[in-house]
């Protein structure tokens, strides 16, 4: 048992009930806190406040962080791939959730920039790292006909009777070319910035778009922008104001089978891949978010005064302010085993993902929301923090897919290892 001579207070550090970090891990958590208070906090802010078309224009900070994340080395692609599995494993959540931390937005611009480029790396291919390396990318996996449908790739969720629909953007093999046609939802993160994608869709392999399951055929494939694709409108939303997104068209794009990342026997995997990553990549990110605004609350209770008291003195308030901590913490902590799951000797899988994504994405708004209402009022203007918080992690239950189809999708996983295991 433990004996206490008296209670001391507690030691916490940025990661709350943080058991302990080796020096090299607080020197990284403190750079990226640094840079998320500095740079993130500030440009998000300015962004929040600008028409889509604003966001994006040569004049607009956006360029700036950019610049700024790159020079940080915070997400230094080959530096994280270098590491070992242990050491991405304790060190992405700390970076992560300063990021998340500072602008969520801001961060899910900066990972959807680097798709192609990474995806480029993977192949191996000189002539792809050559001509993607380093530029500024997106990743299309939706369309206007395709949202969750999207997401459920194995078609494990389609009503009896009925197939996944045709999508909006296809692709054909025709000889040893591709030919990418249509286009995309208006939710590609990044993509009003992009001068590259990479696509993942339905694909013609000369027999049809269905496999004789039902399933679509898919493929990934690096497409580079030219004047065969262009772009819609920046798309106007509620949340993540400093994430451009918006609509991509592909016009009969000829692209030789070099640009063929995954083809039939590998696409869905390759899919599944990057849902998984970025489902775990939410759940880091999002934290951040929960405790931004757990933090905001706990400050501003401390200074607001009602009834002739600061708020805090007040014991609902305490309670309250108690259980948003409570939250926080258990999102931290979920993160943390599914990061350590994915990158452990089981993993990676889907599964543990859709925990991380859903559960910390609800809490974020649970715990955004009750941080708005200790605001009270102050916390629906605009002045204050609260109320774009609200709005970035509304957005997070619909982002990298739909929370209750990603549940749908974890209870189909679960169902299957019960079955193989009962």
């Amino acid at each position: 048992m433990f004996v206490f001579d008296k209670m001391p207070d507690p030691v916490l550090g940025l990661g709350g009930l943080e058991p302990g970090l080796s020096t090299e891990e607080k020197a990284v958590q403190g750079a990226a806190h640094q840079f998320a208070r500095e740079v993130m906090r500030p440009i998000g802010v300015a962004l929040d406040k600008m028409t889509p078309e604003e966001v994006i224009a040569h004049s607009s900070p956006i360029w700036s962080y950019l610049k700024q994340i790159k020079d940080s080395g915070l997400l230094d692609l080959k530096a994280l791939a270098a590491m070992s599995a242990q050491e991405k494993a304790r060190m992405m959540p700390l970076i992560f959730e300063e990021l998340g931390w500072g602008d969520s937005g801001l961060t899910i611009a900066a990972i959807a920039l680097s798709f192609p480029a990474f995806a480029a790396g993977m192949s191996g291919n000189p002539e792809l790292i050559e001509e993607f390396g380093s530029s500024l990318g997106c990743w299309v996996g939706t369309q206007p006909d395709r949202g969750s449908d999207a997401v459920d790739w194995d078609a494990t969720e389609v009503h009896p009777g009925a197939r996944q629909p045709r999508g909006n953007l296809n692709a054909k093999v025709v000889g040893d070319q591709v030919v990418v046609n249509g286009q995309s939802a208006a939710w590609v993160s990044a993509g009003p910035l992009a001068q590259s994608a990479f696509v993942c869709c339905q694909c013609d392999y000369g027999d049809g778009l269905w496999d004789a399951q039902g399933r679509p055929n898919l493929i990934n494939v690096l497409v580079p922008f030219d004047h065969r694709v262009t772009k819609g409108k920046p798309l106007n939303k509620l949340g993540q104001r400093a994430l451009p997104q918006g609509e991509i068209f592909f016009n009969e794009v000829v692209l030789s089978k070099k640009y063929i990342m995954n083809g039939r026997d590998t696409a869905a995997g390759g899919l599944f891949g990057i849902v998984t990553f970025a489902n775990m990549d939410m759940a880091m990110t999002f934290t951040g978010v929960a405790r931004a605004a757990f933090e905001h609350a706990l400050a501003y209770v401390h200074e607001r005064k009602q009834g002739g008291v600061a708020l805090i003195n007040h014991q609902s308030v305490r309670a309250r302010i108690f259980n948003m901590w409570r939250k926080v913490e258990t999102a931290r902590a979920l993160t943390r085993r599914v990061v350590d799951f994915n990158f452990g000797s089981n993993g990676p899988h889907l599964l543990a993902s859709i925990t991380g994504k859903t559960f910390v994405t609800q809490t974020a708004v649970e715990v955004a929301n009750e941080a708005l209402q200790l605001f009270g009022g102050n916390g629906l203007a605009k002045d204050y923090p609260l109320e774009k918080l609200l709005r970035d992690a509304t957005a997070s239950l619909i982002e990298d897919g739909e929370n209750n189809l990603l549940s749908l999708k974890g209870a189909t996983w679960l169902s299957k290892w019960y079955q193989h295991h009962s």
